[in-house]
């Protein structure tokens, strides 16, 4: 009988704890209910090509010419290419190539990024999407509006305020005679109307402007010799996304002398291209 009191204590517990217990598992039960949410979808690419190899050796010697013509060393040199230094291969690599001809000196650069987003509502594409967004605000362009064909002319855009650089895309093909403040890198986009001579002058292209058919986004970029710079340099940029990676083609080239002028429209075309290669080695 002097033992009763404890089992009765005993089972007084047991009793408490099993209710607790209960109390818990409704709790569980009522958050169970609530939202949740559901991590967004990883992007499409785990890692990045290797940049030195992603250019064929035959695209690399139409983009550089001269450099087939040196020994075979330095020509070896030259299509090897240099690679970017870079602290996370499979996040960010870049490899470029330069040649010194005796007419002018040609450089090339491609970079890819691979963007991965640390939160779990927003995907790895919607990331990458507001990196591509960010190049091309820097670019003086916006692809809020559908672009047109590059033959298109659209004379109800508006140019970007005090640059001369196009800010609405539908207007990167607008006739270079109704420009109010008419850059180098404007043309007559293949209209034989202008100043006389202007459309056979080398260095004439189309302007900066969002691009159609190349990934999920994309831009070209064209940028001329600096005002008040003797040189005659031309570079064209070209960056696009392809799901959760962004690219860049960089091409350039300076004329040996001064008083050549590169052909703008040469290097967006073989920029493009380029491009678009590598658009499709990313997709296979």
């Amino acid at each position: 009988m002097a033992y009763v009191p404890g089992v009765a204590l005993l089972a007084a517990l047991v009793v408490g704890c099993s209710a607790g217990a209960d109390g818990n598992a409704n709790g569980a039960d009522s958050k169970a209910g609530s939202p949740t949410v559901t991590p967004a979808p990883p992007g499409k690419y785990l890692t990045l090509p290797a940049p030195c190899r992603a250019v064929p050796r035959s695209t690399l010697k139409d983009l550089l010419p001269g450099a087939a013509e040196l020994p075979g060393d330095q020509q070896d040199k030259v299509f090897r290419g240099s690679a970017a230094v870079t602290y996370d291969t499979d996040r960010k690599v870049g490899c470029s190539w330069k040649s010194d001809a005796p007419s002018a000196t040609r450089s090339l650069s491609v970079d890819f990024e691979r963007v991965v987003s640390y939160d779990p509502a927003v995907s790895d594409d919607d990331r990458a999407d507001t990196v591509y967004a960010k190049k091309e605000k820097a670019a003086g362009l916006s692809s809020s509006a559908t672009p047109g064909p590059p033959d298109e002319k659209d004379k109800k855009g508006e140019e970007s305020e005090g640059s001369g650089t196009v800010e609405d895309p539908a207007d990167t093909d607008a006739d270079a005679t109704g420009s109010a403040e008419p850059s180098p890198s404007e043309s007559s986009g293949g209209s034989t109307d202008g100043t006389p001579g202007s459309s056979s002058s080398p260095e004439e292209a189309l302007p900066s402007r969002i691009l159609d058919n190349l990934g999920d986004a994309a831009f070209l970029q064209d940028l001329p010799k600096q005002a008040g710079s003797p040189a005659q340099h031309h570079t064209v940029s070209v960056v696009f996304r392809t799901s959760n990676v962004v690219v860049t083609v960089r091409y350039a080239e300076q004329p040996a002398l001064i008083t050549q002028v590169p052909d703008g429209r040469e290097l967006q075309e073989k920029a493009q291209a380029l491009a678009r290669k590598l658009a499709e080695t990313l997709s296979e």
